[in-house]
Formats: structure tokens, sequence, C-alpha cells
């Protein structure tokens, strides 16, 4: 899945305008413009499409976990040059409060059941010998039970 898959769909599930798409971006310490969040929506055959770039993703997501949970205290956030399918899922847990027994449901939910022993996989450390690489079906099964929790009147279907 590609950072601007996830991001319309995350737009999708949880309802968000584009206002609200910038008040995220905002939260994390970054301006952007109605334009450019336009452009990251589009899909990826329209002439204005533009990619958006693991940094940018990663401060939305970071957005999106101060707009669920609140400021944390500390440093400033400073965003991941590079992601991967386990920091976008691991970043979504986070922003969503969601413990092993949450997400097993969220999974089972679009029809992908994962036991807790594969789950905690995914968040482990990469350099871990039980580390495992969260492919895209995990990914995009954990987006659409997401759909089906928060929006059940929705057809589960890609927005």
């Amino acid at each position: 899945m590609t950072n601007n898959d996830i991001f319309r769909r995350i737009r999708f599930i949880f309802d968000f305008n584009d206002s609200a798409m910038i008040a995220l971006f905002g939260l994390a310490g970054n301006v952007v413009t109605r334009e450019q969040v336009s452009a990251w929506l589009k899909k990826d055959d329209k002439p204005d499409f533009k990619e958006l770039d693991d940094p940018q993703m990663a401060i939305f997501l970071t957005g999106l976990i101060i707009k669920k949970r609140g400021q944390k205290d500390g440093p400033a956030f400073e965003p991941e040059s590079v992601l991967n399918n386990n920091i976008i899922f691991r970043k979504l847990r986070i922003a969503l409060e969601f413990n092993d027994v949450d997400v097993i449901t969220t999974m089972k939910l679009a029809g992908f059941p994962i036991g807790k022993q594969e789950l905690s996989a995914l968040f482990r450390k990469p350099e871990h010998k039980n580390y495992r690489k969260c492919q895209d079906q995990m990914l995009r099964n954990f987006l659409k039970g997401l759909q089906i929790k928060f929006r059940p009147m929705e057809p589960a279907d890609e927005p």
C-alpha cells in the first residue's frame, strides 16, 4: 500500500474533511495547504496527483495521535524519514489506544483472524528474532476492520 492509499482510507474511516486533515498536520507542527492535501488525496492516475512522502505521512500520523490522545510531554517530535507498514500500524494502534484484544477484534471484523503471538511479532524491534514484517494484506485488513468499526453503515469496500 502506498502512503496515499493509507491517507485516503484514514480520511474516510474517521470522516475527516480537508480542514480536519490540515489541522492534524498542524498539531504535529507542520503547515500544509488545502491544495497539498487535495493532491495527496487524488488517485495516482490524475494529472495533479502528488505522492505523500514518508516524513509527511509520519507527521500526519503523529497529528492523529495528538488529536486522539493529547500532546505528549517531552522533546519535540522528529518525523521518521522512512516508514514501513509496521510503523504505520503501530502509530494507528497508539492513536486509537488499542490493546491486543482490540486489534485482534478489529482484524476479525475484516475476516482476517490473527493470533496474539503473530500480532506481538509485528510490534517487536526489527533486530528481534521473532520480528515479523507487516505485509500490505495485514495493514489493508486492519484498515478495513477500522472502517467496519467506525463507519458500520458504510460498505466495507475501498473509499
